[in-house]
């Protein structure tokens, strides 16, 4: 068994997609509109077959949650490079793009080698090895 999609709504779909094929090459699929709920997606793949979609609608809440501040429930998807160079790269673009990034790179004490990085809408992406 494996975790086909991970869904995500999200406040303007057009930049996180941007944002995810930019930094973390994933490749979209075709935006799928329902326009009688005002609906729209995309299916975002990542060379390992994971897909992320993103999805918007009016009329969904923002969260309640403080973006540095934990809270029950999904915290962060996890993305791989593949190495520690990976990481350190890929954080100081991000960080010299204008992205926040919340903690690392550093090891932790369960073995990972990653830093804490937020996606244009405050979602939080694990960069890891």
């Amino acid at each position: 068994m494996h975790i086909e999609h991970i869904a995500v709504w999200k406040g303007d779909i057009e930049r996180l997609r941007a944002f995810y094929e930019r930094y973390f090459g994933a490749v979209s699929g075709a935006r799928y509109v329902n326009p009688a709920k005002g609906f729209q997606s995309y299916f975002l793949a990542f060379t390992s077959g994971a897909r992320l979609q993103i999805m918007q609608m009016p009329g969904i809440p923002r969260p309640r949650n403080d973006v540095r501040t934990p809270c029950t429930g999904y915290i962060h998807l996890a993305l791989a490079t593949g190495s520690h160079e990976g990481v350190d790269t890929l954080t100081a673009q991000l960080r010299a793009e204008g992205h926040p990034v919340l903690d690392g790179p550093r090891a932790t004490g369960d073995g990972y080698y990653e830093s804490t990085v937020l996606d244009p809408d405050g979602n939080r992406i694990e960069v890891t090895i």
